[in-house]
């Protein structure tokens, strides 16, 4: 969902840098890669497939329909759009998910207006298991918070309970939300704040073993350990400098982080995640103690654009700033 000073960020951020991403680097698209479909403007949520090696789910943020798209990272290309059926009309989607059993989980829990909506959604429906065009039945939750609307980009699901969780997006930072064991189509389903995220949330995602989450930003990133949902920050992480920063996902392996953009062929940044080596190659269960900012050394022609990004990065702080003194005043 976009808001003025994110609008105004954008339009900097992408006349400064414009940073290519290339699908040609490695087969598996662990090193980034550009979503070539016209028909995806808007990518606001990423998700590695499992069963499909190098096949990440995106979809569009708002006034698309119910679709979801399976991008070939090889490529950038789509080899496969889904239409979804049983739900209602899609309002602001802003995530997707992989849950365990190749779940599939899409978070239309945006809001323009910042809480306005007694409710938002929740889709759930299973990844197919052939990549084709194709109309899948979801499952259809009513979400609701425990202390009222708000307006929430990011969501993940526990790889091995399959509970959801929600962050809300506040500049301040939000809450990390925990929903029912079990989400249920009948009755409401109310997402409860149990951990602070020191963050202006636009997404989320876990580690493919569930001990690491890291949250993303515009203009950062910190990576969490999980505990239980008790979480305990282990430090910052590299994220790129994008037009419009709206998705993260960890790599099937979990050995990378994948940052996303949105906009026309947009790219999705690779890096390394907490815990992996300059190559991307997991360490190990020992290896995730440091989880600081462990990518910055991954980025591939970034350190070009380092002067361009240190004058953009001050001139959107100083409009940021004088935008919140407008408004306190």
């Amino acid at each position: 969902m976009r808001r003025p000073f994110a609008l105004l960020a954008a339009t900097l951020l992408t006349a400064a840098l414009a940073v290519p991403a290339s699908a040609a680097d490695n087969d598996d698209g662990n090193e980034g890669f550009t979503i070539n479909d016209p028909r995806i403007t808007e990518s606001s949520g990423l998700a590695a497939s499992r069963q499909h090696p190098g096949v990440y789910w995106t979809h569009n943020d708002s006034d698309d329909g119910p679709y979801l798209y399976a991008v070939d990272s090889g490529t950038g290309d789509t080899v496969a759009r889904l239409t979804l059926t049983g739900i209602g009309t899609p309002r602001d989607v802003e995530a997707i998910s992989l849950g365990p059993g190749n779940r599939l989980f899409v978070a239309d829990t945006g809001d323009n207006l910042g809480g306005t909506w007694p409710y938002v959604w929740i889709y759930e429906l299973p990844e197919p298991k052939r990549l084709e065009d194709a109309t899948v039945q979801a499952t259809q939750y009513v979400v609701k918070y425990a202390d009222g609307p708000r307006d929430a980009e990011a969501m993940v699901v526990h790889p091995r309970t399959g509970r959801v969780y929600l962050i809300d997006k506040h500049e301040d930072g939000g809450h990390l939300y925990e929903g029912p064991a079990k989400l249920s189509p009948k009755g409401d389903n109310v997402f409860r704040p149990i951990a602070p995220v020191e963050l202006w949330t636009t997404d989320a995602a876990l580690s493919p073993d569930g001990q690491d989450l890291a949250v993303r930003g515009y203009f950062g990133g910190i990576h969490y350990a999980w505990n239980g949902g008790k979480l305990e920050r282990k430090g910052r992480l590299s994220v790129p400098l994008q037009g419009q920063g709206e998705s993260v996902t960890y790599s099937a392996d979990g050995s990378r982080l994948l940052f996303g953009s949105e906009g026309e062929q947009s790219g999705v940044v690779s890096r390394p995640a907490p815990g992996a080596d300059e190559s991307g190659s997991s360490g190990g269960p020992g290896s995730r103690a440091d989880g600081g900012d462990s990518a910055s050394k991954d980025g591939k022609g970034d350190s070009v654009k380092v002067g361009g990004a240190v004058v953009v990065a001050v001139l959107v702080a100083a409009l940021f700033g004088l935008s919140r003194r407008r408004r306190k005043g």
